[in-house]
């Protein structure tokens, strides 16, 4: 069975909420994704008007976007996190926020990078046949 497409383009976008939008607008269907990467992964799953069987997510120059979701944006991400996550998570969240000062660690692209992967082949939800392809 050949999977839908749904094209995405770095060019189109320059932080999170941008690539929400684009998200939303291109894969969904009467749901506004807003960013929050839980919710992200709970929508690769299904059901938020994603196709049925799965679905190839082409990302259109993604190599803007491995720039512009890097470690600025990732710092601002984080410290948003910080001022409204439990308590308990602080401390993992200031480690955090310090390795990405440093330019080290995960950036924002590498994180929604992975959690789509976590949909797709040899994933841990790999029956979600989410396939991602960088272009």
């Amino acid at each position: 069975m050949r999977l839908p497409v749904i094209e995405i383009d770095g060019s189109h976008f320059d932080d999170l909420d941008g690539f929400a939008a684009q998200f939303s607008a291109r894969a969904l269907s009467g749901y506004q994704w807003r960013g929050h990467l839980d919710a992200f992964n709970d929508i690769l799953r299904g059901g938020f008007g994603t196709p049925e069987h799965g679905f190839v997510l082409r990302w259109l120059n993604s190599s803007l976007s491995i720039d512009r979701l890097g470690y600025d944006e990732t710092i601002k991400w984080l410290e948003r996190i910080r001022q409204t996550c439990h308590p308990s998570n602080v401390p993992r969240i200031e480690a955090e926020l310090a390795a990405a000062r440093r330019r080290e660690g995960p950036t924002l692209f590498d994180i929604i990078v992975e959690i789509i992967h976590t949909h797709g082949p040899g994933g841990a939800e790999a029956e979600d046949n989410v396939l991602l392809e960088l272009m």
